[in-house]
Parts: C-alpha cells; structure tokens; sequence
C-alpha cells in the first residue's frame, strides 16, 4: 500500500467538516490482477433528492520544486484512476484535492485552467491551517 500524502489526515478532516462521510481510507480498486489505492472514498447525503453523492479523492501537496512535475505526475494518476473507476464503480466521480496555495499558483494559470475548461480533472481546494475545504473546481 503507498504512502500517504502528507495533507491525507488534513483533507480527511476537511471533508467530514463539509459534510462527507469517509467510506474508504483508501479507496481500492481491484482489478483482476493489480490493485489502485486511491486516499479516500466519501459519501453525502443529499436530502432534497434523497440520494447519495459519492466521490473518490486524490490527495497531492505539490511539494517538488517543480509545480510542472508535480501537476504531471497528479494528472497521470488522476486519469489512470479515473478510468478504472468509471468502469469498477461508474457512480463515484474522482478529485484531486490540493491546497488552496497550488489551487491559485497551478490551477488559477493558464497550465491549469486548460485541464479544466477541458473537464480533463476536477479538483478541490483545502486550507491546511484551518482543515476547511476553500472551493470545488468545476
């Protein structure tokens, strides 16, 4: 099993404070002979429609000297998972979840906005100080 990012207990305490429950730490896919190990599955009920919101969490600090690098390895993550958890689990929808700091330095940047205007990732913002979630991207 990997290493857990350093924001892992961060964005689990961010989530709970939003609303979430945390249903998996982690997530894992199992495919026929590999197995993925996404940081986090959550659910939230939505009592309007009485149904659950279910998602799946990738947590990256984005520590590096390269913001490049970093946004590399997370996007070819983030598309690999969410493939396979279109296919093993097609109601749960995949973030990246990154500190507000990266969320304005990479994603507010036109390297960033590309991926998503293109829907090509989602995302959410934490405050690591305060453990709150800043905002969802789309």
């Amino acid at each position: 099993m990997p290493a857990k990012d350093i924001y892992h207990e961060t964005v689990k305490k961010a989530l709970v404070k939003d609303g979430w429950t945390i249903t998996h730490d982690p997530f894992t896919l199992r495919l026929t002979k590999k197995k993925l190990y996404i940081d986090l599955g959550a659910e939230r009920l939505i009592a309007a429609q009485r149904d659950q919101t279910k998602i799946a969490i990738e947590v990256k600090s984005f520590t590096r000297a390269s913001d490049v690098k970093d946004l590399e390895e997370a996007l070819g993550q983030f598309i690999l998972y969410a493939n396979f958890l279109q296919r093993l689990d097609p109601e749960r929808c995949l973030y990246l979840a990154v500190p507000e700091e990266i969320g304005t330095s990479v994603f507010e940047e036109e390297i960033g906005e590309i991926l998503l205007d293109n829907q090509v990732i989602r995302l959410f913002t934490f405050e690591p100080v305060t453990e709150e979630i800043v905002r969802w991207m789309p």
